[in-house]
């Protein structure tokens, strides 16, 4: 195990240096150029050289040389713990990073636990009644779900439910409190702001998990001794719950640590919709306006964790499952 461990982690620096590179030569050939647009705003008042502006703040960020030079000094600073100075927000990109955080894995996490409370069950019920009404039922809805955009989803849930009927409020997440209302007030005024994207987060993902355990329960139900325990008398209850119910888990606990960087990364399109303070929402601000080190930062803290999600999914794999030997 420690020797695969060793293995997977330096062929997973080596990805992420690639990765590193293709990101890095990819936002150098952005065509928004925010600091073109800073060196036009702050000189536009007094008549100065917008060019030679242009050319300060360029060397000022180190982006004055070619891209491999421009790399070379993001890869040794990035190296050293120092992600850059947001163009757009004008501080350190990993203090942008981590305070934004919170709202987005608070927001997917509940999402992630009502999805797989809901999906788990629903799944392997309709593969014990396979071809039933329950299940061309579910499996419909479930497609419909999952066929829709975040963003038309989401737009629907917003006229239906905040416009038409009034009962939630859209944009960030707190109203307009009388001052010194209680702790308790807000915390109850900010999860009020919440339902309506973690409701679209759920309906979109949902139908993905059932399927998912669906298709691994009926695995599950054919196996050899599934009929073996059928054929000593078991009930059908403890055959699902205490045999099937088991062995269906096991896919599942590995694709669990694979939704690390769904977690921490934030959900981009839902925060956008619902104008959510959480760095999903922060991260596409600063890809509209080309903030090339806060969009490097932001990437490289999504492909480190999706590389240690992999790694983590591996493991629990030979974990979950004494018969897979890792080498």
């Amino acid at each position: 195990m420690l020797k695969y461990c060793i293995k997977r982690i330096l062929l997973s620096l080596l990805i992420l240096l690639g990765v590193s590179l293709i990101l890095y030569v990819l936002v150098r050939l952005m065509p928004a150029d925010y600091l073109l647009d800073k060196a036009i705003s702050s000189v536009g008042s007094t008549g100065g050289d917008v060019q030679a502006r242009y050319e300060e703040l360029k060397a000022y960020y180190g982006l004055d040389g070619n891209i491999i030079q421009g790399y070379w000094d993001w890869l040794t600073k990035f190296l050293s713990g120092d992600f850059g100075t947001s163009f757009k927000y004008n501080r350190p990109v990993e203090d942008v990073i981590f305070e934004n955080m919170g709202v987005s894995f608070g927001i997917s996490l509940v999402a992630l636990v009502l999805e797989l409370i809901i999906a788990i069950p629903l799944g392997i019920k309709c593969a014990c009644n396979q071809y039933g009404k329950l299940d061309y039922t579910v499996t419909v809805i479930t497609m419909i779900g999952i066929s829709f955009p975040t963003f038309f989803l989401g737009s629907i849930v917003i006229k239906i439910f905040a416009i038409d009927l009034g009962w939630f409020e859209v944009g960030g997440l707190q109203s307009n409190l009388p001052v010194g209302a209680s702790d308790w007030t807000q915390f109850t005024d900010m999860l009020w702001h919440l339902v309506l994207p973690m409701f679209t987060l759920v309906v979109l993902s949902i139908g993905s998990w059932m399927r998912y355990t669906r298709t691994n329960t009926l695995e599950v139900l054919n196996a050899d001794y599934i009929r073996t325990a059928r054929a000593k008398g078991l009930s059908e209850n403890s055959v699902v719950y205490k045999h099937v119910f088991r062995n269906t888990l096991i896919p599942l606990v590995t694709v669990l640590a694979g939704t690390l960087p769904s977690l921490f990364g934030g959900a981009m399109i839902t925060e956008t919709v619902f104008d959510i303070p959480g760095i999903g929402n922060i991260a596409y601000n600063a890809m509209r306006a080309g903030d090339i080190p806060f969009i490097m930062g932001y990437n490289m803290f999504i492909a480190v964790l999706t590389v240690i999600g992999i790694l983590l999914t591996d493991i629990m794999y030979a974990v979950v499952d004494p018969r897979v030997k890792l080498a």
